[in-house]
């Protein structure tokens, strides 16, 4: 599976297995998440065995088995870099035949921001062999988020609807994209969630569009 084919294939799961990541994979992922944390400035780290990361009535109600996880944390003001690089590792991770769940505002604050080492966490990745595959999200389509000024290109049609594939919070999809020639500029306004979701869209945009068709403005 490459990445192309894990955005498509990847939705959020909340509930894992008691199944331990084998230490190959441990190995790959760590590997991973350094060359994030060298290239973008950041200070990611994966935590496995500890189940400490979601409270305890979120795990009753909501979630199950996240022994496993991604703290995603930098310095501050690095919500989008943080955004950017969780596409990267959960897309990453699904290509390892494993499954993830963007956490943004139900994870145990103190307990993350005490293993950040003085880094600003933002959220957290649940990793790990899901119960199930989950579902797609709900969408909105790709007139709702875009527009592009005259007769758009295949690749910004592919990059919007790769960018509907990304997890926003409160799966809201508040974005906006714009193209015009080989320029594409974004907008997010999802409150403190902004950045973070900024990050995650332009990642799947990118991965759609190829890199080498636009620019960022």
């Amino acid at each position: 599976m490459d990445m192309k084919q894990a955005m498509c294939e990847k939705h959020t799961v909340r509930k894992y297995t008691d199944e331990a990541i084998p230490k190959d994979i441990v190995s790959l992922l760590n590997e991973r998440v350094r060359w994030n944390n060298e290239h973008y400035g950041l200070s990611i780290k994966l935590i496995t065995n500890n189940n400490t990361a979601i409270p305890r009535v979120i795990q009753l109600i909501l979630a199950k088995g996240v022994n496993n996880f991604f703290i995603m944390a930098g310095p501050k003001g690095a919500d989008e870099f943080c955004g950017y690089c969780g596409a990267d590792l959960m897309l990453y991770a699904q290509t390892l035949g494993l499954n993830t769940w963007w956490v943004g505002g139900t994870f145990n604050r103190k307990g993350v921001q005490k293993k950040s080492e003085g880094a600003t966490p933002v959220g957290i990745i649940a990793v790990g062999f899901g119960q199930t595959q989950g579902v797609p999200h709900k969408s909105k389509k790709a007139s709702d988020v875009s527009a592009y000024e005259g007769d758009a290109p295949d690749w910004f049609k592919n990059g919007v609807e790769a960018a509907l594939l990304a997890p926003t919070a409160l799966a809201k999809q508040a974005f906006s994209i714009r193209g015009k020639g080989n320029k594409v500029s974004i907008s997010c306004d999802n409150g403190i969630f902004t950045g973070v979701d900024t990050g995650l869209v332009k990642y799947h945009f990118e991965l759609g569009a190829g890199k080498g068709n636009f620019e960022w403005k």
